[in-house]
């Protein structure tokens, strides 16, 4: 009985534990560009680079590297110093509206095309309150970006 309770308590506790642990941790790139490879080494293969801005999730930190996941899902390696704490989300639909509150009644301030990214202010709900480079803010739905 003992055996078992104990079984039970170190189950939930690992379970308590992973589920701690879920938070997405996004990060962006640093830098005028970055270069992504298929393994965590300069030596491996050399898939492509991208932009500075691109926000990327951490799923693994190794040795200086950190294995990320794009807005695409595909997974790829990138050297971890080429990564800043600054949250960005990149626009995943035809046209984002930024509205001036969260509120889908709230007044249209600019539109977002696809693939556009934004700074992430802060997180609202279910919305982002974000910034365009040219220094317009106002809010989207969190469905419509990637990276939060």
């Amino acid at each position: 009985m003992i055996v078992r309770l104990l079984s039970c308590a170190i189950t939930a506790g690992f379970i308590g534990w992973a589920g701690a642990g879920a938070a997405a941790d996004f990060r962006s790139v640093t830098g005028n560009a970055a270069v992504l490879y298929d393994a965590p080494s300069a030596k491996s293969k050399k898939l492509y680079v991208v932009s500075q801005g691109y926000p990327f999730e951490v799923v693994v930190l190794v040795e200086g590297w950190s294995k990320v996941r794009d807005a695409n899902g595909d997974l790829t390696w990138i050297e971890s110093k080429q990564l800043s704490d600054r949250r960005t989300v990149l626009v995943n639909v035809p046209l984002a509206q930024v509205r001036e509150a969260a509120d889908d009644n709230s007044r249209v301030l600019f539109q977002a095309q696809q693939n556009v990214l934004l700074d992430l202010v802060e997180v609202a709900g279910g919305w982002l309150r974000v910034r365009h480079r040219d220094g317009q803010s106002g809010f989207i739905k969190i469905a419509q970006a990637w990276g939060a």
